[in-house]
This record gives structure tokens, sequence and C-alpha cells, in this order.
């Protein structure tokens, strides 16, 4: 059984920054940081499979980096230049297959969330 915690969302001003912990136990070969804001679907920002290669939504590119420490089983995003589109709830979501997928739907294991709110 996998469980995921969320941690590090706030409050900030456009242009802040902010750095999300996801702190994991058990078997999570692929994990993934996902968000949802008020009205919208869940979506994918970034990826983080067990290889390495990460991945990024076209909209959080050159802002959003991905991290993954193994050893401690916690999974990071920081997040600059934050703009008030980034606004919602940040969700960890682990897998057990290796391989990566944008789909909500194929993750097993979700966190309950941390929510970042971005003021303009």
């Amino acid at each position: 059984q996998v469980q995921l915690q969320e941690s590090g969302g706030g409050s900030v001003q456009s242009g802040g920054s902010l750095k999300l912990s996801c702190a994991a136990s058990g078997d999570t070969r692929c994990m993934a940081w996902f968000r949802q804001a008020p009205g919208k679907e869940r979506e994918g920002v970034a990826l983080f499979p067990r290889s390495g290669s990460t991945a990024y939504a076209d909209s959080v590119k050159g802002r959003f980096t991905i991290s993954r420490d193994n050893a401690k089983n916690l999974l990071y995003l920081q997040i600059n230049s934050l703009k008030p589109e980034d606004t919602g709830m940040y969700y960890c979501a682990a897998r057990s297959s290796p391989h990566v997928s944008w789909s909500a739907y194929l993750y097993n294991y979700w966190g309950q969330g941390t929510q970042v709110t971005v003021s303009s």
C-alpha cells in the first residue's frame, strides 16, 4: 500500500516561489504532480518516473522543476515565477507502473493535496 503526504503550499504574490514536498511510502515507480483549479479538471504538471526522465506540461516549462530523493522517498516540486493561473490544489500521485502518463485515471495513489494560491 502506498501512502502520500504533500506539504509546502501557501499564498504568495505573482512572481513568487514555493517548494512543494511529497513524502511517500511503498513502491512508487512513477510519480507525478497534478493540480486542479476550481471548476476545472485535474491536470498533470510534472512527471518523474523512476528512470529519471522528467516531463513537464507546456504551461509550466521553465518555471516548475520536479525532483526526487529516492533514498528518502521524497518528491519535490519547485515552483518559480508563480502566476495567478497557477492557483489550485496540488496533488502528489503515484502508480506502480514505471511508464509515465499524463492521465490522472492511471494513477493508483493520491495524496490529500496542498493548496497554492497566487494573487496578482
